[in-house]
């Protein structure tokens, strides 16, 4: 340390530290004038911020308790791995740095040759590095890979730390397809304020009209609103309607208390083909509803809706498609009683109204009970009951969706009460070093009146119906209350499972159900439960070791083992990184449901992971007509500063109404991201 009285220096070497107020400046070399205030550091200079940002430079002036200065050779580590440098850099009011000849990259220095040139990195001739709004600007820039020029923009600006949100364009999106032409797509942010903002997304394309796209969010302290949609004209081409279109998504979400909440979805769109083309969300039903909530722990629920539909496919008739209002359901859920039953009260009410078809007002309640009881021999009974009670009034019940014979119009009740005793035995065995078995047999008891086949009563909630295991013990097997299951009937089945001790099981099960009675009630021809004997029904998981799992369920016929309804599912996941799934889907067409032809599929997948590269292929197959349904590829590199992803799906549905692939069935999508900075897509086909 030295002391020049005459001139009023001080002047440190070695490693030196010196404040101001909150700033600190370490270097070898440290001179200060008390007369002029100006300090200046050489050799390994740091200057230290408050908030522990740490800029380093080969020599430093600085002044005005070191708000101020001149450095040279400066260079920086920024927020996620960002890093930049200059040959000189000017600092005002301890914010700025005015930068000249700058490079910034967020991409570590190869390790075999530290001076070689980064992944990626930007120079500029000069820059603005703003430390309060946390914004770095770039002027007269130029985009590097390798060392290569490669892009070149007059402006750029990109987060530098933890910046709140700020108005500005974001990364623009090119490409060209069949139904678009060459377009692209330029966003912009605009942050209201903290609790509301907006992306605007004009869209420019030279074979179609401009579309602008906007998606909104806002907070408030008791909900959110989100919305997405948009605006455009399709000129008609490839079998497109002429005229503007347009879409919106929104949903809101609001508490009124701690019991109650109440919100919105709001979802219509002018057509499908005007999603697909423009990548809106391939939707074919539409769901609006407006309703109210409220929840008591896992004790009672309440929600009263309203609802509207639309359906998108070219088929689909909006006239036939229900709007309901309105919908009001709750149910109760009591606390166990001295022998340990629970007792449960729902209501479900509500009108529905076609411009064609079945109009339909409907009031009906539940009650159940249910008590378990463990026998001494380690036997599960549980004895069920439960009454349902319904009034109809209803118009044209001859048309959709009923198409009944019965009396077109007019008012009916329907009641049923049913009481069933349900036993399981589950017989458990260890198998030392190999885990844990168990074998469970189960049988149900069910009884109730005969209800007939109901055709005069309207049905809305119970028309997709499906045997499967997850309802074969089901009091009512129908998911709704307008069909009801009754007379007398026995449901059985076996479960075994082998648990192992390195996570990996084996578990299956397999049943039926046997009703003592001929008639077959509300269940159509095929449903699986319209003969006395039902089909068989199973279910199976293999997991022999943690990263091989194999899921199976399905139907097969009661009389000659022909398969009903099959759904397999495989996965495989190796510690090399590869995951390869696969599985076969086979469900049969339903009544009153389209598609009106079976299902009958195959699917399989892998993906791969080498180092930073990503490789991954998928692929659906319809037996029956022969044909691929969707097909997908994709290759991506990600490592810590730069992301590169191309991408190809096509899918081959078809328009039942002309026989043509729907528009933009085929995506061929480049991404190349510039981690901290942006990325920019290509789309085409």
């Amino acid at each position: 340390m030295e002391y020049d009285q005459n001139r009023a220096l001080v002047v440190a070497r070695g490693r030196v530290e010196a404040w101001q107020g909150n700033r600190m400046v370490r270097a070898d070399e440290f001179t200060y004038d008390r007369n002029t205030g100006v300090a200046t550091a050489r050799g390994n200079v740091q200057l230290i911020e408050a908030d522990g940002q740490v800029i380093f430079a080969d020599s430093v002036v600085l002044e005005n308790q070191f708000k101020d200065g001149v450095l040279e050779g400066l260079r920086g580590l920024l927020a996620q791995n960002g890093r930049v440098a200059a040959a000189g850099a000017r600092r005002t009011g301890g914010n700025l740095f005015d930068l000249s000849r700058v490079v910034y990259s967020s991409c570590n220095a190869c390790q075999d040759d530290p001076l070689a040139p980064p992944v990626w990195q930007l120079r500029a001739r000069t820059a603005t590095l703003d430390q309060q709004a946390r914004q770095a600007r770039y002027r007269d820039a130029v985009v590097e890979f390798g060392g290569v020029p490669v892009f070149w923009t007059p402006y750029l600006q990109h987060p530098a730390g933890t910046a709140p949100r700020q108005s500005g364009f974001l990364s623009p999106t090119f490409g060209i397809t069949g139904y678009l032409g060459a377009f692209v797509e330029t966003p912009y942010y605009w942050a209201i304020d903290e609790q509301q903002e907006i992306v605007l997304r004009p869209q420019f394309a030279t074979r179609q009209a401009p579309n602008l796209g906007l998606e909104y969010r806002r907070r408030f302290n008791f909900g959110e609103i989100e919305a997405d949609g948009s605006v455009g004209y399709l000129n008609g081409d490839s079998n497109t309607e002429r005229g503007f279109a347009g879409h919106i998504f929104s949903r809101g979400r609001f508490s009124i208390d701690e019991t109650w909440r109440t919100g919105f979805d709001f979802n219509r769109a002018s057509s499908e083909d005007y999603l697909r083309i423009y990548r809106y969300g391939a939707r074919r039903l539409l769901n609006s509803s407006v309703f109210t909530e409220g929840f008591w722990g896992t004790d009672a629920y309440a929600r009263l809706d309203a609802r509207v539909f639309q359906g998108l496919r070219a088929t689909d008739n909006n006239s036939q498609i229900p709007f309901v209002l309105p919908n009001l359901y709750f149910d109760w859920h009591s606390q166990p009683d001295s022998l340990g039953g629970t007792f449960t009260f729902d209501t479900w009410n509500f009108a529905v109204f076609r411009d064609q078809g079945t109009d339909t007002q409907r009031g009906a309640v539940r009650l159940g009970y249910s008590l378990p009881i463990t026998d001494a021999q380690g036997g599960i009974w549980t004895l069920r009951a439960q009454s349902d009670l319904a009034a109809y009034a209803f118009t044209d019940l001859s048309g959709a969706p009923n198409y009944s014979t019965a009396a077109n119009n007019g008012t009916t009740g329907m009641a049923n009460i049913r009481a069933a005793l349900d036993w399981r035995m589950p017989f458990v065995r260890s198998a030392g070093e190999y885990g844990q078995q168990v074998i469970e047999p189960r049988i149900q008891f069910v009884g109730g009146p005969l209800t007939g086949s109901q055709a005069g009563v309207p049905n809305e909630d119970s028309i997709d119906f499906e045997f499967t295991d997850a309802n074969l013990f089901n009091l009512n097997r129908f998911g709704g209350r307008d069909r009801q299951e009754g007379g007398t009937r026995v449901d059985y089945a076996l479960r075994g499972a082998w648990y192992f001790p390195n996570g990996g099981m084996l578990e299956g099960l397999a049943g039926g159900s046997y009703r003592t009675q001929r008639d077959g009630g509300p269940f159509f021809t095929g449903s699986g439960v319209e003969d006395r004997a039902s089909d068989y029904v199973a279910r199976a998981r293999v997991m022999p070791v943690p990263w091989l799992e194999f899921l199976g369920r399905g139907r097969f016929d009661n009389e000659n083992g022909a398969t009903r309804f099959l759904d397999l599912s495989t996965s495989v996941n190796f510690d090399t990184g590869t995951a390869v799934t696969g599985g076969y889907l086979y469900t049969p067409a339903a009544p009153y449901l389209t598609p009106v032809r079976d299902r009958n599929e195959v699917a399989a997948g892998v993906t791969q992971r080498v180092g930073f590269w990503r490789f991954s292929a998928y692929g659906r197959y319809d037996i029956d007509i022969n044909r691929p349904v969707a097909i997908s590829a994709s290759v991506a590199y990600e490592d810590e500063c730069l992301l590169l992803e191309a991408r190809f799906f096509k899918r081959f549905a078809e328009d039942p109404s002309t026989g043509n692939l729907y528009p933009a069935n085929t995506m061929l999508l480049f991404r190349i991201g510039l981690k901290t900075i942006g990325d920019v897509g290509f789309r085409a086909i």
